[in-house]
């Protein structure tokens, strides 16, 4: 039941990129999302006619290259981190930790880099100087995000993660549990060490949302389903909520106005709804080799995501299908039907000129910090607007 689906969808992404550069405007659409609508394609044009003017005048940074020795620095910690007094609690632990196994560490380079762009203190070996504390909180941020996913994971009994055996199927669901609530424990230990009680909030706030933004996904009903509202608030707490606040810790700890905390924690917030809207349509048109789990997850365990949101509105009758939930074994060909409904859609299109749109706020809010005339500064703020594209090209 999957191939079908797929096929439609290659289709219909292969003819919109031989007929028209530009897609169509839904006719279905209020005046507001006739705006909106209107609004993410401006700025996605605009974008991408200043990118390309752009190369010719600088070389793109490479937002990894940049802080690449310490993000590795900040992965040789987190493997000291955690260990425990039993070995199979250490081993489990440090499953994500180990060589092969870290993943992009997108939370420990976006923290490093706001931390650049915002303060001029580089290079420091003590523990109460400004630079080994933004690594101490990137350290942090790190931990909780591996421990939600490992919690996720037993959550949807999940086969794999990051293209291996995800940590529940390894080593059970009670010791892969145990593991994530080590995690937390070794993270917040770190954080009392901060000695700051607003960022030690700010990190409560972030767990607190994950856990939110789990129930809310767990409790949903149908009218909610179909909600986009509810779908970008769940978004919200389950995949920015973290990088946002530590995003602001990072300013606080910095000694940083409340303006400029405000913009840190804007940029992570947008730039947190804008990677799962592109993990939302990578869901629905990459491989399982390319993403590391299986393809059309979301829509098989039930969750409606925004292509098939976005589908809902230029196909009403798509909405008493998707009110009645996928996760139903006997609803497989729902599934189908809904796929169907997409492939004619421009739910993908729409998704992805709604994350281009959160990208651009991204990149607005490093535009407003204070000016700076040094250069390492203008440069982790240039590597910061180019994350935001980065993510927004990547196929995995």
């Amino acid at each position: 039941m999957m191939l079908p689906g797929r096929l439609l969808l290659a289709g219909l992404l292969r003819s919109a990129s031989t007929a028209s550069s530009a897609p169509r405007m839904p006719t279905n659409m209020g005046c507001w999302d006739r705006f909106t609508w209107s609004s993410c394609y401006f700025h996605s044009t605009i974008d991408n006619t200043s990118s390309k003017a752009g190369l010719t005048a600088k070389k793109q940074l490479d937002p990894l290259a940049l802080i690449k020795d310490e993000v590795s620095e900040v992965t040789d910690r987190l493997r000291s981190m955690v260990v425990a007094e039993v070995p199979e609690l250490t081993s489990a632990a440090g499953y994500f930790f180990r060589a092969g196994a870290e993943g992009k560490r997108t939370c420990p380079t976006v923290l490093l880099l706001m931390a650049s762009a915002i303060s001029m203190e580089m290079t420091d070996g003590l523990e109460n100087r400004p630079r080994a504390r933004h690594r101490r909180v990137a350290e942090i941020t790190e931990m909780i995000h591996i421990a939600s996913l490992i919690h996720d994971d037993v959550l949807d009994d999940a086969d794999t993660r990051r293209g291996m055996d995800s940590l529940n199927f390894t080593v059970g669901k009670k010791l892969a549990v145990l593991a994530g609530d080590f995690l937390l424990f070794r993270a917040f230990s770190a954080a009392v060490s901060l000695d700051n009680t607003e960022v030690l909030s700010l990190l409560a706030t972030a767990v607190n949302n994950l856990v939110t933004g789990e129930l809310m996904q767990m409790s949903i009903t149908p009218a909610q389903r179909c909600s986009m509202d509810y779908y970008l608030q769940k978004t919200y707490y389950k995949t920015a909520a973290l990088i946002s606040n530590s995003c602001k810790a990072i300013a606080v700890l910095a000694g940083q106005t409340t303006e400029v905390q405000a913009l840190a924690y804007q940029y992570g917030r947008h730039l947190g709804i804008a990677y799962q809207l592109i993990d939302d349509i990578l869901d629905f048109t990459g491989t399982s080799a390319s993403l590391g789990k299986a393809s059309l997850s979301d829509i098989h365990q039930g969750i409606v995501t925004a292509p098939i949101l976005f589908a809902i509105e230029e196909f009403p009758e798509l909405h008493e299908i998707v009110e009645k939930g996928f996760d139903d074994p006997s609803n497989v060909e729902m599934v189908r039907i809904a796929l169907k409904y997409l492939s004619k859609s421009q739910g993908i299109e729409r998704t992805r000129l709604l994350a281009a749109e959160h990208a651009k706020l991204a990149a607005d809010a490093i535009d407003g910090l204070p000016e700076s005339e040094d250069q390492v500064i203008l440069d982790s703020r240039q590597a910061l607007k180019d994350l935001t594209q980065k993510f927004m090209r990547r196929t995995k």
